[in-house]
């Protein structure tokens, strides 16, 4: 019984570590800032799309919303942060559900069993990716108002990188799997 409660504690300390872990690299990700037209690339969602590939939904979805907790309670974790404000007040403004579209991108990432069919697995990446900006962009109209150009401002600038991001993961795909078994 012993073995069995150490055993325990010590997957329970490794996924926590694994999931800090996660979360400074999501935090380093949001502040490389690549020239980008027409807005500057970060590259938080590779990290995000990465994070579900080689951690799974369950340790995928603890480590974002770990991350987000960090964020939420003044960590200078996000992109505009500390320069644009932190904590609640950052978290709470025009990204707040393109962040907490990560959780859902990470869940479904994390969820589907890639093959070794390339374009089924570029459709799903592309429909994990989509939560974030679906999330976005009405959190955006909500915010500006319905009647401004929210495609054109919440997710059109961003479009290029994504597909860029998202090649990225894809090519690399057999790679993270292999990566998946050493931490699950």
């Amino acid at each position: 019984m012993e073995l069995i409660k150490e055993l325990k504690q010590s997957k329970i300390i490794k996924n926590v570590f694994i999931a800090l872990m996660g979360t400074v690299l999501l935090a380093i990700s949001s502040k490389i800032k690549i020239p980008f037209y027409p807005v500057p690339m970060t590259m938080q969602t590779l990290v995000v799309l990465f994070l579900g590939v080689v951690l799974g939904w369950k340790l995928g979805v603890a480590t974002v919303a770990l991350y987000l907790f960090e964020g939420i309670i003044g960590l200078p974790v996000f992109s505009g942060s500390p320069e644009k404000g932190i904590g609640i007040v950052y978290f709470s403004g025009p990204t707040m559900v393109y962040l907490i579209g990560f959780l859902f991108t990470v869940y479904f990432v994390g969820s589907f069993k890639f093959n070794k069919n390339l374009f089924t697995s570029f459709l799903q990446l592309i429909f994990s990716v989509s939560f974030i900006y679906i999330f976005g962009i009405a959190w955006l109209g909500t915010l500006i108002g319905w009647e401004k150009p929210l495609f054109q401002l919440g997710v059109q600038p961003f479009l290029l990188a994504e597909f860029f991001k998202i090649l990225i993961v894809l090519f690399s795909l057999s790679k993270l799997k292999k990566l998946n078994k050493h931490f699950l």
